[in-house]
């Protein structure tokens, strides 16, 4: 049990070391998770606004013709 405790301690510190000398990494996983949470959040508006934008496209359409 003590030698996985210090195998994933040693791991865990090797993996710490690297995400402090590779900055782009973490940056590159931030980018990610903000393109997420914007396509999250655009899903979710147009779930609750698709109706409306529908109905209002529909009553713009004979116009245009």
């Amino acid at each position: 049990m003590v030698s996985l405790f210090a195998t994933l301690h040693v791991l865990g510190l090797k993996a710490t070391e690297r995400l402090r000398r590779e900055e782009t990494g973490a940056t590159a996983v931030e980018y990610g998770l903000l393109v997420g949470l914007i396509a999250v959040v655009i899903t979710g508006l147009m779930v609750v606004f698709g109706p409306q934008l529908q109905d209002a496209f529909t009553d713009i359409l004979p116009a245009v013709d």
